[in-house]
């Protein structure tokens, strides 16, 4: 898979290396991702999912089955 939260969507963004004389290479920022396994009570199963860190405190302040609702929802997970 790619380097995409499948919580939020975050993916790599794109930027500039700047020098001290100011000259602009293009460089990558990535999304700080893990993988983890979570427990769905209503599908009686285990999910492995690779999320965002942030998606993570998203996950603990809302519920796990309100988020991979959401994602599905907007089509960040099938």
């Amino acid at each position: 898979m790619s380097r995409v939260c499948q919580i939020t969507g975050k993916s790599v963004m794109v930027g500039n290396n700047v020098s001290h004389s100011n000259r602009k290479t293009k460089r990558k920022f990535y999304p700080n991702l893990i993988s983890k396994k979570f427990y769905l009570p209503e599908e009686d199963a285990f999910i492995t999912l690779k999320i965002s860190t942030s998606a993570l405190r998203t996950i603990n302040k809302k519920g796990i089955s309100a988020c991979v609702k959401e994602a599905r929802a907007k089509g960040f997970l099938k």
